[in-house]
């Protein structure tokens, strides 16, 4: 009987401990809160959801879509101040905190998806990842790509330059760096939260947006504006961010894993909003939206001008050279 006590006891004592191993395994693996501004219907959702599939056995990927979290603007602060975890950070919000990061949110700086993957991955491109890093107590990732922001109206005014733009209320994001980029092709930039900008549009708050064709179509602007004007001002993206708290938790080759799963999901995923921008733009026409390209020459001299008279002193000396000289 004794026997039987004595191995009563041992096998209970080897469930016990495999029962904390499980359990100090679950409570090791890290808990990731993500914000962003899209929806989760947006094409970048899918990208995000297969990425947080991909690293499932690093840590427990929590999404907030929409803004449900954190304001747009505001994700920045919580994940220096270990509020958040990661997030779909703008690069206007770096630039709130960091001038020289100005010149990477400016009109007509990249060419296409591809100059803005290689400039990411270049040494300029380090540079600003690691003033991000160094100033601000965060792990800036890589870009992900959304498009070529476009303008979009309500009005059905022809626009060919940017002085056809004067007096209209085009929303941009809250923010010094969203503003002047809505000032730099010609319009009267306007503040609006994502959320609440088709309701902005629909009431007549403002006269316009611009944003990527594919995520236009995603939020029905469509529904409650007349024309698409492809200006193609900026290359849109934002940037993949961690907390350094929350990056730090990850061990050496987690991180490797993190950043390798990232580069082929979003670069796969910029692929598809190639294809979807044709597509987005046959379905605009099919619903009797008027789509055209203006004189874009005239709005890149307009941009990169005034973009040159205010935040040239701000960008470090010969970045803007050694961006355009990246082939």
């Amino acid at each position: 009987m004794r026997l039987i006590d004595r191995r009563t006891v041992v096998a209970g004592g080897a469930a016990l401990l495999a029962a904390c191993a499980t359990r100090a395994h679950a409570q090791a693996k890290p808990k990731l809160r993500f914000s962003c501004a899209f929806s989760e219907t947006d094409l970048r959702a899918e990208a995000y959801k297969a990425f947080a599939a991909a690293m499932k056995e690093d840590f427990d990927f929590e999404p907030y879509w929409s803004n449900t979290l954190f304001k747009q603007g505001t994700e920045l602060v919580a994940l220096q101040r270990d509020n958040l975890e990661l997030c779909n950070l703008a690069p206007a919000d770096i630039s709130k905190q960091i001038p020289a990061w100005s010149l990477m949110t400016s009109a007509y700086l990249f060419r296409d998806y591809d100059h803005l993957k290689k400039t990411f991955a270049s040494e300029v491109g380090q540079d600003f990842i690691k003033i991000a890093r160094d100033q601000l107590g965060i792990e800036v990732i890589r870009p992900v790509y959304f498009g070529a922001r476009q303008v979009n109206l309500k009005p059905a005014k022809k626009i060919s330059t940017p002085a056809d733009l004067a007096g209209i209320k085009l929303r941009m994001p809250p923010g010094e760096f969203w503003q002047f980029l809505g000032e730099s092709i010609g319009a009267n930039p306007t503040p609006v939260a994502f959320a609440e900008l088709y309701t902005a549009l629909q009431s007549g708050a403002v006269d316009g947006q611009d944003n990527p064709l594919v995520t236009a179509r995603t939020m029905k602007f469509h529904e409650v504006t007349s024309q698409f004007i492809l200006t193609s001002h900026v290359i849109g993206y934002d940037m993949l961010a961690v907390s350094k708290k929350a990056w730090a938790s990850l061990k050496a080759d987690q991180q490797r894993k993190f950043r390798a799963e990232a580069d082929k999901i979003f670069d796969a995923n910029a692929a598809k909003y190639d294809v979807q921008e044709q597509e987005t733009i046959e379905f605009f026409k099919k619903e009797g939206k008027q789509v055209y390209t203006p004189d874009q020459n005239a709005f890149r001299a307009f941009a990169q001008k005034r973009y040159l008279d205010k935040y040239a002193n701000d960008w470090p000396k010969g970045a803007l050279e050694r961006i355009n000289a990246i082939k």
